[in-house]
């Protein structure tokens, strides 16, 4: 097709479909697919709340806050119906279908206002979609205790001709509902399961405070703060607030007062935390773990709280040099900013490390931005994914009422023989109340419906933070924003992929430590020349990024590569520590310091409390090591299967067979096992990340002169 004819096609579609190609300067004509030219539009649209308003999602009930109760009303009803059916089948594979469909019952409401509480504008969605979070976890708090409910799966799970008959997703999933059962208390007796059940309540309130305190900001008089650094911070009244670290200040004296400030230790959230890890010991050794550590770690990756220990402390031993290495390059280029005041800090780190790579590679993100326009970056993942999976993305207008602002965008996945996938919405643009982080939800997971015999299909949404397009123009990403794309679509197409009989398994519901796993290999195709190649040019000109310009982004994120990733072996050190057996004498604080100096290297500065702000301890309790391991595999699986040919269809179709189609309804390592062909031992994993900090001169000297 000639450049003419796609222009007057996407003239066509603009026309028709509300969709406006980015085109020309004098010289240079740039014309886009149509996932790229949607993308590459002003993004804002009226909404539309007319009579044929449809809800949130299309979910009929959500034409209002008010539908939240009755969609609530509605699944409950339905829950207790199928725990009545269930109760009094008998065991079978039916038992652990009925299982799903209570799953997926409450899951469709309870993941949909999730998501809702905290990305809607609206507070009073929000608020409603708050009230069904709490309505459902109780009701689901109940079912891991109901001893009939549990009976009716163990009586399956028992019986060695009944289990025989279980296909081995089946058979999975029965198990993994099992382990529900278990970790709530379920075969405790009476007084201990009450018990259970308090510490869970208990840690549900805990777990809401010390994520709301963590993000609190900290105060200090004005007094006490040099007048001219007042500009620096927020105020109110007499005080100063702090609510950051100012890690990117150039100035050396913000850096540090943030960060003394910020960290100073706040009596209210230190019990809360102390409290938090103490009631999830109990809950721990109530249903017979060692530790919570031990509780958590069981059908993960790594499976015990020993290999975590080993794979952490095998990788701060191979990286010591190359850390040490970092430091010192840190104290000098601090040396040389400030003769006074050379000694390294750890509010020095993230600044000096950044500057260290724009200094020595010439990262100045205005050099890139042109080139990644969200439409030219949703462009590349459309290659990828055809290439690799005939999969396409294909933007479309949202009915009135689906979309909560007038800025997301929906795209549908379409396979080429499977046909339609599943659904992604694109809520990618900065706006006041949302939160400030990029992450991926499930909205409703992909199952077989027994019932009907059709396949529910998936539907998620992807949430960034990205600047406004300027009037007139696209926005335009950072590299790390591009990335950043890339890993969450990751994510995404884990979830539309999969095509799993449970939705119990689906897509991202798996181990911690397996589920980053595609969002990470992501950002090796992100980093790949020959794919950023298919999609990189300039928004006006057409001009594509030279090889030298991408090779210099690369080799830039090697450049004290070893002490951010130590960095990040420290706090995953901290995370095992706090949930293993703590010795009961010793503070958060006493673990902090005696782990900073052994696993991180520079000094702990009194009263400070890190661990305060450490907000994925809620989260990622015991797993926070989960995105190293899930890197160290996502580097081997690329290593051997893609960095010869990334966009080879036939690896594509394996990765997908043998890692993304099972979710959760696989052991993690089984998976691992088949794609690599062999299990990889933790000495391995770690020779993989450590590989990563090499540095490739010769290679981005040969793309610079070419």
């Amino acid at each position: 097709m000639s450049a003419c004819s796609t222009v007057r096609r996407l003239l066509f579609l603009a026309k028709h479909k509300g969709i406006a190609p980015y085109v020309r300067t004098r010289k240079h004509v740039t014309t886009w697919s149509p996932v790229g030219a949607a993308f590459n539009t002003n993004p804002q649209r009226r909404l539309e709340l007319s009579d044929n308003n449809v809800g949130l999602f299309g979910v009929p009930e959500l034409t209002s806050p008010a539908g939240f109760e009755v969609a609530t009303k509605a699944a409950l009803k339905r829950t207790r119906e199928l725990v009545d059916k269930t109760c009094s089948c008998i065991p079978g594979a039916e038992t652990v279908e009925a299982f799903d469909q209570l799953s997926d019952g409450l899951c469709k409401v309870a993941d949909l206002a999730d998501f809702v509480k905290v990305a809607h504008p609206d507070p009073a969605y929000r608020e409603a979609a708050e009230k069904t979070c709490v309505e459902i976890g109780t009701v689901v708090e109940k079912l891991n205790t109901n001893v009939e409910l549990c009976k009716s799966l163990k009586d399956l799970m028992e019986k060695p001709d009944t289990v025989s008959q279980l296909d081995p997703d089946t058979r999975r999933v029965a198990e993994l509902f099992l382990f529900d059962f278990e970790i709530s208390g379920i075969h405790l007796d009476d007084k201990l399961r009450k018990e259970a059940v308090a510490l869970h309540v208990k840690l549900l309130d805990l777990s809401h405070e010390f994520l709301v305190g963590s993000h609190m900001p900290n105060r200090i008089a004005r007094s006490a703060i040099p007048e001219h650094l007042h500009q620096h911070f927020g105020s109110e009244g007499s005080f100063i607030q702090v609510g950051g670290l100012h890690a990117d200040s150039p100035d050396d004296l913000v850096r540090e007062i943030a960060y003394r400030i910020y960290l100073y230790p706040n009596a209210e959230l230190m019990r809360c935390l102390e409290e938090l890890l103490e009631c999830r010991t109990k809950l721990a050794k109530l249903v017979g773990y060692e530790s919570y550590a031990h509780r958590a770690l069981k059908g993960t990756m790594a499976k015990s709280p020993d290999t975590v220990m080993k794979f952490l402390q095998l990788l701060t031993d191979k990286l010591a040099d190359r850390t040490t290495k970092d430091f010192n390059m840190m104290r000098e280029f601090k040396k040389k900013l400030n003769p006074h005041n050379a000694e390294l800090q750890p509010w020095d780190h993230p600044y000096l490390s950044g500057v260290l790579r724009a200094e020595r590679f010439n990262i100045e993100p205005s050099l890139y931005q042109p080139y990644f326009s969200l439409g030219a970056c949703m462009e590349g993942l459309n290659h990828v994914f055809s290439q690799l999976y005939g999969v396409s993305l294909m933007s479309e207008d949202p009915s009135a009422g689906e979309v909560w602002s007038g800025d997301v965008r929906k795209l549908a996945v379409v396979h080429e023989t499977e046909g339609l996938l599943g659904y992604i919405y694109c809520d990618f643009f900065h706006r006041a109340d949302k939160p400030q982080q990029d992450c991926h939800f499930t909205i409703r997971g992909g199952r077989q419906c027994q019932e009907t015999g059709q396949y529910q299909l998936p539907v998620v949404v992807l949430m960034l933070s990205l600047p406004q397009p300027p009037r007139g123009a696209p926005s335009l990403l950072t590299p790390p924003m591009m990335e950043n794309l890339f890993h969450e679509m990751g994510h995404a197409m884990h979830s539309m992929l999969g095509r799993t009989r449970y939705q119990h398994v689906t897509g991202t519901r798996c181990a911690t430590d397996f589920a980053e796993v595609p969002s990470i290999l992501m950002e090796y195709f992100a980093s790949d020349y020959r794919v950023v190649s298919q999609f990189a040019r300039h928004y006006k000109t057409g001009q594509s990024l030279s090889a030298s310009m991408v090779a210099r982004l690369c080799e830039s994120k090697k450049v004290c590569q070893a002490a951010d990733t130590q960095l990040q072996v420290f706090y995953a050190m901290l995370d095992q520590l706090y949930h293993g057996n703590k010795p009961q004498h010793q503070s958060t604080t006493d673990i902090l310091k005696d782990m900073q100096k052994s696993f991180y290297g520079l000094p702990y500065t009194p009263n400070t409390a890190w661990q305060q702000r450490f907000s994925h301890l809620i989260g990622y309790g015991a797993k926070y090591y989960s995105y190293l391991m899930s890197r160290a595999v996502a580097s081997m699986v690329w290593k051997q299967c893609f960095v010869q040919d990334p966009l080879n269809r036939e690896m594509g179709e394996r990765y997908r067979r043998e890692m993304l189609a099972h979710g959760g309804a696989k052991e993690p390592m089984l998976m691992v096992e088949g794609m690599l062909e062999r299990r990889p031992t933790v000495e391995e994993l770690v020779d993989a990340l450590v590989s990563e900090h090499e540095q490739n001169f010769e290679t981005y000297i040969m793309d610079s002169e070419t």
